[in-house]
C-alpha cells in the first residue's frame, strides 16, 4: 500500500478540526481517524491492481559510451479500472536514467508507452532492474504498488574516439597502394605489374626475361600484400586496471585496438581478436575478408580488467594452439612493467618470435614524463628521480624486446593509436607481413 500527500494533509485537517472543536466530545479523535483510515482503505479497494497489469518493452539495446539511449515500457490495462498513478522504470545508478519516474492514466482496455533515457558512464551491460507501477484510488488518498519484471538489457559499447584518424591512414595507405617505386620487394610482397626502370630502382628488380622481349630495361613492381593473417591480443590482467588520466589502461588498449582492426579490415587482411589474462575473456576469429570491427567491438564491451596476474604461458600457448600454423602479425596490448615482463612474457617470446612477427603495444602515463621533468624543490627532485627509474626501467625493457626481434609502439593515451596504425602501415609497405 502507499499513501500520498493528500491522506496525510487530511489527517491534519481532522486533527486541527477536532481540537478546535468542543462540541465533539473526547471520542472525536477517534471518530476522526476512524474516518481517516476508512476512507484510505476505500480508496486502496478502488485502486486498478498494478498485479493485474501487463507490461512489455521496446527500444534501444545498444549504444556507445557517451551517447544516449532510449528504452520504453509499455503499459497495457486489461482490467476494468481505469489506472492512475506513476509508474518508474529502475536501472542500475551508472545508467543514469531519466526522468525518475512518469504520471500515467490508461483507461480499461488501453496502454500507453512511456520513455526512459540512459546516458551510461560505463562500458558494458546494463540490466533493467524492475518497474514499479503505483496506482492510486479514485480519491487521490491511497493505492497499491508492485514491482513487476520487465527485462531488458543495453549494451554500451567502446567510445571508438580514433575513429578520426581511419581516414589519414587509410589515405597513407591507399599512396602505398599506388606508389610502387617506393616499394621494397621483402620477402612475401605480391607482384603487381611491370614498368619501365628509373634511375633509383632496386637493379633486383629487373625482369631480365621482359627485358629481353623488348626495347628497353623492365622491373616488376610489388604492393602490399593482402589477405594476411593478424592477430590482436588484449591483456587484461592486473596491469591493465591501471589508470591513465581518468581512463583506465584497458579503455586505451580497446580504442587503439580498434583503430588498428578497421583499418586492417580495409586493407583487405583478416583480423582476429582474442582478450585474455589467465584464461580467454573474449575471441573473435575473422570469417572472411573485410572489417571485423562490430564483431570486435560488441565482445569488447563487457570486458574488465581483472585484478590477477596474467599467464603469459596460458596466452603463448593459447595464440600457438588455437590460431594455426600460418605466419601472422600478433598485436599484443598490455604494459611495458618490468616485473610481469621481465619474468612472465620475455621467456616465452622466442616461442612465438620464431613463428610469428611480434609487435607489443602499451600505453605511457605522461603524468610520469611530467614528474621526470620537475625540478625546484627537494620534493620534485625526489619525484624526479623516482620518475627518472621507471622510465629507465621502462626503456631497459624496450631494448630488450628489439633485440628479440619484436616491435614495440610505446605512446601516451593521445598516441597510442594512431602510433599503432603508423607501425602496421610501415610493416606492410617493408613486406614484413
Amino acid at each position: 500500500m502507499a499513501v500520498t500527500g493528500r491522506a496525510a494533509l487530511l489527517a491534519l485537517l481532522a486533527t486541527v478540526a477536532v481540537a478546535f472543536s468542543g462540541l465533539l466530545g473526547p471520542q472525536a479523535a477517534g471518530v476522526a481517524v476512524a474516518l481517516v483510515v476508512l476512507l484510505v482503505a476505500l480508496d486502496v479497494l478502488l485502486a486498478a491492481s498494478p498485479r493485474a497489469m501487463r507490461l512489455s518493452r521496446e527500444g534501444d539495446t545498444s549504444l556507445r559510451l557517451g551517447e544516449t539511449a532510449t528504452v520504453y515500457v509499455i503499459v497495457t490495462n486489461p482490467t476494468r479500472r481505469r489506472l492512475r498513478g506513476l509508474v518508474r522504470d529502475a536501472w542500475p545508478p551508472s545508467a543514469h536514467a531519466s526522468p525518475r519516474s512518469h504520471r500515467l492514466r490508461v483507461d480499461p482496455g488501453e496502454r500507453r508507452r512511456v520513455a526512459t533515457e540512459l546516458t551510461p558512464t560505463r562500458r558494458g551491460d546494463a540490466h533493467a532492474a524492475g518497474v514499479t507501477v503505483r496506482s492510486i484510488g479514485p480519491l487521490g488518498l491511497a493505492g497499491r504498488q508492485r514491482t513487476l519484471r520487465a527485462p531488458w538489457t543495453v549494451r554500451t559499447l567502446p567510445p571508438f574516439h580514433s575513429r578520426r584518424h581511419l581516414p589519414g591512414k587509410l589515405s597513407r595507405l591507399r599512396e602505398l597502394e599506388g606508389q610502387h617505386t617506393a616499394m621494397v620487394r621483402g620477402q612475401g610482397s605480391e607482384f603487381d605489374s611491370l614498368r619501365d626502370y628509373v634511375p633509383g630502382d632496386d637493379v633486383r628488380s629487373i625482369d631480365w626475361r621482359a627485358t629481353a622481349r623488348g626495347d628497353g630495361v623492365v622491373v616488376r613492381t610489388w604492393r602490399p600484400e593482402r589477405d594476411r593473417r593478424i592477430l590482436v591480443v588484449l591483456d587484461t590482467g592486473r596491469t591493465s586496471a591501471g589508470r591513465v588520466g581518468d581512463t583506465p589502461r584497458l579503455d586505451h588498449a580497446m580504442d587503439a585496438a580498434l583503430l588498428l582492426a578497421a583499418l586492417a579490415g580495409k586493407a583487405g587482411d583478416r583480423v582476429d581478436f582474442l582478450a585474455y589474462d589467465r584464461r580467454v575473456r573474449a575471441q573473435v576469429r575473422a570469417s572472411g575478408r573485410g572489417s571485423q570491427v562490430s564483431r570486435i567491438v560488441e565482445a569488447m564491451a563487457p570486458l574488465e580488467a581483472e585484478l590477477v596476474e596474467s599467464d603469459p604461458a596460458g596466452l603463448v600457448g593459447t595464440v600457438l594452439g588455437t590460431q594455426g600454423r600460418a605466419r601472422r602479425l600478433v598485436v599484443l596490448l598490455t604494459d611495458l612493467d618490468p616485473a610481469s615482463l621481465e619474468e612472465g612474457l620475455l621467456p616465452r617470446l622466442s616461442a612465438l618470435t620464431s613463428r610469428h612477427l611480434v609487435m607489443v603495444a602499451a600505453v605511457r602515463d605522461p603524468a610520469v614524463d611530467a614528474m621526470a621533468a620537475e625540478r625546484g624543490t627537494s620534493t620534485a627532485l625526489y619525484r624526479a628521480g623516482a620518475a627518472e627509474r621507471t622510465l629507465g626501467a621502462r626503456r631497459r625493457v624496450t631494448a630488450e624486446l628489439r633485440r628479440m626481434g619484436v616491435e614495440v609502439v610505446d605512446a601516451d593515451p593521445e598516441h597510442i593509436a594512431p602510433a599503432l596504425a603508423d607501425a602496421y602501415i610501415n610493416l606492410k609497405a617493408q613486406g614484413r607481413l
